[in-house]
């Protein structure tokens, strides 16, 4: 009986599944590492997060409380997946992988221990292992030296392939498509899940048939009403939308781990004269922030004279966060590029393959006129003479009135 309880093998279920990267495409991100790891005397990397893994193997795994890895050497490339996916971490894997199973707490580290067989120097993600996940690790590899390669994966992710910009416009495409389908369903008395429900359905369905095979998975919609509308990423409620309500609605598709999102500022049948006020000055903020998006541009100098406009406006002090940041494999639960932010404390310099947002957001406390969060939010390609904006929805009081 013993002999039958495996801990580690090789699960290959299937073929592998339809991607929309070349294999070129992977190769290249691959090779990048490879070339990081040979001028850093790196014997091998450890990823452990959903976005490094993503971006490297192509999968978007589900951790549901079990660890996930993924070891690059320079030939080999294997992702570390848990038996309860079945073969799924090797059908969607460019390269191998190997399966653990859950007879021991501690398979994980074994898959990671046979991986890593003669391993000196390993580059791990910092940001992404904790305390506790570091003592396991160097239990797993006693007197292996770590190193970071969290900082240089994200700055990497940070510039986009041709293909990886092409999918990137899809989710755009799509994320309109959603924006769409909320605003037809918006009307007094219709419940905030309802819109929700309305923009993703849509989203979803042509997720579905934009690809030959895809996993349905992650597309969300934010949309909220009233004094709901405080925070940019409140969840959706069963509150009922009312006449003269501030909206706030956001599609945000998942393509393959790929995040886009599209954000508007919208009322029900009226607006009062505080309100479009604020939100005309608000419209001039992101109408000058679409201007500053070019390459050359630092983040922290987008940032400031943004800040001129709205202390001018009096609105300063009601600013509730950054003006945009990167987009790429982007999700809720697995962050972004914190690299490309356009706030004061980053000085990144915009380039051109970079993918960011602008999206500045006033909130007025309940109690003031023109009480509300009000936020817009395109999503730009930094190009070598400025930006291609991939944001085609109506923004303003003329449209946005509903």
């Amino acid at each position: 009986m013993t002999n039958d309880m495996l801990h580690v093998m090789e699960w290959h279920n299937g073929e592998k599944e339809f991607s929309p990267f070349s294999d070129s495409e992977m190769t290249r991100r691959q090779t990048l590492l490879r070339s990081w790891m040979a001028q850093n005397r790196v014997d091998a990397v450890l990823f452990t997060s959903h976005h490094c893994i993503t971006y490297y193997s192509g999968w978007v795994y589900c951790a549901f409380g079990r660890r996930y890895g993924m070891v690059i050497t320079p030939t080999a490339s294997t992702t570390i997946s848990s038996g309860v996916d079945g073969g799924k971490g090797w059908r969607r894997s460019f390269g191998q992988n190997v399966t653990y199973t859950d007879w021991r707490r501690d398979n994980f580290y074994r898959a990671v221990r046979q991986l890593c067989a003669g391993v000196r120097r390993l580059a791990i993600e910092f940001d992404q292992v904790s305390l506790d996940y570091r003592r396991l690790l160097e239990a797993a590899l006693p007197g292996v030296e770590m190193m970071d390669v969290g900082l240089h994966a994200m700055w990497t992710r940070t510039l986009k392939s041709e293909e990886e910009l092409a999918l990137i416009r899809t989710g755009a495409r799509i994320s309109k498509l959603g924006a769409v389908a909320a605003m037809d369903r918006i009307a007094e008395g219709v419940p905030e899940y309802e819109v929700s429900i309305a923009a993703t359905s849509a989203m979803i369905r042509e997720i579905a048939a934009t690809f030959p095979q895809v996993e349905l998975m992650d597309s969300w919609t934010w949309f909220q009403s009233g004094i709901n509308t405080d925070g940019a990423h409140n969840p959706v409620t069963n509150r009922r939308v009312a006449r003269g309500d501030i909206l706030s609605l956001s599609c945000c598709p998942m393509l393959f781990g790929y995040g886009t999102s599209v954000a508007r500022t919208l009322f029900c049948g009226t607006a009062d004269e505080a309100s479009l006020r604020i939100w005309e000055q608000n419209l001039t903020v992101y109408r000058r922030g679409l201007g500053l998006i070019r390459p050359g541009a630092r983040c922290n100098e987008i940032a400031a004279e943004l800040n001129e406009l709205y202390r001018g406006m009096g609105l300063l002090k009601y600013r509730s966060f950054g003006y945009g940041h990167s987009f790429g494999i982007f999700s809720h639960y697995y962050g972004r590029e914190a690299v490309v932010e356009l706030r004061e404390d980053v000085v990144t310099e915009l380039q051109p393959g970079m993918v960011v947002s602008m999206e500045p957001m006033v909130m007025l406390p309940q109690g003031l006129p023109g009480a509300g969060g009000y936020r817009e939010h395109d999503l730009l390609i930094v190009t070598p003479d400025g930006a291609e904006n991939l944001t085609d929805v109506p923004v303003g009081p003329e449209h946005n009135i509903i």
